[in-house]
C-alpha cells in the first residue's frame, strides 16, 4: 500500500514537472540557466527568444550547423527542422559560458529543455551540427558536445554521411 501510494505521488510530481518547467529540475543536474520563450527559430544553431520582455537572437554554443537560404549547405534544411521539433515555441532555459555575446551581438548560450536534453548536444548526436571548440566559451565541449560528434560521426549520420 505504501509503495502504492509513493508511486502515485510520484507520477503526480512528474505530471506536475512536465506541465511547468522547471529550474530546480535543471538544479539538480547543476544546471544554472535562465527560463525564456522561444519566438522563433531561425536556422539550426540561431532562435529568438524572449526573456522578461526583451526579445534577443541567441546563437547555440559549441556548434555550428549548415547554412540555409542563399549559402545553402546540405542538411540545413534538416537541422533547422531538428531545432524547431526541440525547442518548438516552447520554453527553454539558457545557460551561459564565459562569453555573454558573440560579434554580431547574440546571445550565446547552452539550450536546455525541461526533460534536461542539451539541445546544443541532441543536434550534435543527430548529426546536425558540428561540436566546434570555441574558446573560452568550452564548459559543455570535452564532456557532451565531443563525445556526440564522435558517434554521430562512427555512425555515419547527417552531416557525416557525406564524407567518404
Amino acid at each position: 500500500m505504501a509503495a502504492a501510494l509513493g508511486l502515485l505521488l510520484l507520477a503526480g510530481f512528474l505530471a506536475a514537472c512536465a506541465e511547468e518547467p522547471s529550474a530546480e529540475g535543471l538544479a539538480a543536474l547543476g544546471i544554472t540557466c535562465t527560463w525564456a520563450e522561444v519566438v522563433s527559430v531561425t536556422d539550426g544553431d540561431t532562435i529568438w527568444v524572449e526573456i522578461e520582455g526583451e526579445v534577443e537572437r541567441l546563437r547555440y554554443v559549441g556548434i555550428d550547423t549548415p547554412e540555409v537560404g542563399d549559402n545553402a549547405e546540405p542538411f540545413g534544411e534538416e537541422a533547422t527542422a531538428a531545432n524547431r521539433s526541440l525547442v518548438g515555441a516552447g520554453r527553454v532555459c539558457l545557460e551561459g559560458d564565459v562569453s555573454d555575446r558573440d560579434r554580431f551581438d547574440r546571445l550565446l548560450r547552452y539550450v536546455w529543455l525541461e526533460d534536461g536534453t542539451l539541445v546544443n548536444e541532441a543536434l550534435v548526436r543527430e548529426g546536425l551540427a558540428e561540436a566546434v571548440r570555441f574558446p573560452p566559451d568550452t564548459k559543455h565541449h570535452d564532456a557532451r558536445l565531443a563525445p556526440a560528434a564522435e558517434e554521430a560521426r562512427e555512425e555515419r549520420l547527417g552531416i557525416w554521411s557525406l564524407e567518404r
